[in-house]
């Protein structure tokens, strides 16, 4: 791949040059999603025109695939101001009340981890998301008395990584309820040459391709690999990133032709090597590689089960053939399923 194929300085876009980070500004600007991008323009779009909030908007998926950037995209088409927090963050209800009350007309509040709001304080935000008001509780006991406070219209932007966590309730209330999925090769490979550009980085598409095959399909990871490969092009060769160099920093850095990492190829040898190809228990499985059962479960298993590596059954997580094949092992036998006679035959 010829090296001019690289955008010169002369030739990028001035926005970019100057953006300071690599989190896209506009649904312009944002690459894949096609559908969501199609929906988030027309609501966007028609709240603009009527000068009012938006409807509030739930975001679900894996992590790394631009939850947290579509809200400030969000407040950014609008025109309005962002509030950032997270349901851990939200131990009680006055929290969110305080939140709440600084709020002004048309802002957006982003809710990270929305799944994980405490019961007390997810019960403020349902007259708050429908009637924009909250009531406040003065005193205790039978002197305790309720004042509602009026809020001004906002758009609330939840996100989450377990949508069946979220009560039914909360879910009902938003206006539109997204789920994010993995990224094509093609729209990661953009998203390279993007970084690239606003990086600084000397790289041809035959390195991004590279850089974008690895990335398991998300865009955080396909930026997190252009760094590392950018330090290695950097001190181990002439800082210039083709096919052959982007491929010899991956491996380098532990990334082997599917994307899989030290941690994922550790989950899936965990269940070929020591338990046999399953089934093994995601609790087992997790202490074989001491990890918490949630990053496990919702950051390695997708993946591998999207590549058809892992499987999930009522019994266990089970290895297929080809996680043997990709860890270079052979598969055991198949286990004999025929139905077996009696003692003196049939």
């Amino acid at each position: 791949m010829a090296r001019e194929e690289l955008l010169s300085p002369a030739e990028e876009p001035e926005d970019i040059i100057d953006e300071p980070g690599l989190r896209p500004r506009t649904l312009a600007e944002f690459v894949g999603q096609a559908e969501l991008k199609g929906h988030l323009g027309v609501m966007l779009g028609a709240a603009a025109r009527r000068n009012e909030a938006s409807d509030h908007l739930l975001f679900a998926g894996p992590p790394g695939l631009g939850k947290t950037t579509l809200a400030n995209i969000i407040a950014a088409e609008m025109g309005s101001n962002l509030t950032v927090t997270s349901g851990p963050a939200l131990e009680r209800a006055g929290d969110l009340a305080s939140i709440l009350s600084k709020l002004e007309e048309g802002d957006v509040l982003f809710i990270d981890e929305i799944h994980r709001l405490p019961r007390p304080v997810e019960e403020v935000l349902y007259p708050a998301m429908e009637d924009f008001r909250i009531d406040i509780v003065l005193g205790k006991g039978p002197a305790a008395r309720s004042i509602p406070l009026e809020l001004a219209r906002f758009t609330l932007v939840g996100a989450t990584t377990r949508t069946g966590l979220i009560t039914g309730p909360l879910r009902d209330r938003f206006g539109l309820v997204a789920r994010l999925d993995y990224y094509e090769v093609d729209d990661l490979l953009s998203i390279a040459m993007r970084a690239a550009r606003i990086l600084h980085v000397d790289i041809d598409k035959g390195g991004a391709w590279e850089i974008a095959r690895r990335s398991r399909g998300t865009p955080r990871i396909a930026n997190r690999l252009l760094r590392q490969v950018r330090d290695y092009a950097e001190i181990e060769r002439d800082g210039h990133i083709d096919a052959e160099v982007a491929s010899d920093g991956l491996a380098f850095f532990g990334v082997d032709e599917l994307g899989l990492d030290k941690a994922s190829r550790a989950v899936l040898d965990s269940v070929c090597r020591r338990f046999g190809g399953g089934p093994v228990g995601l609790s087992t499985l997790a202490i074989s590689v001491s990890e918490p059962t949630e990053t496990v479960e919702d950051v390695y298993e997708p993946y591998l089960i999207q590549q058809g590596l892992l499987m999930r059954t009522p019994r266990g997580r089970i290895a297929t053939p080809a996680a043997y094949q990709h860890l270079g092992m052979s598969p055991p036998p198949a286990v004999d399923t025929t139905p077996q006679t009696g003692l003196f035959g049939s």
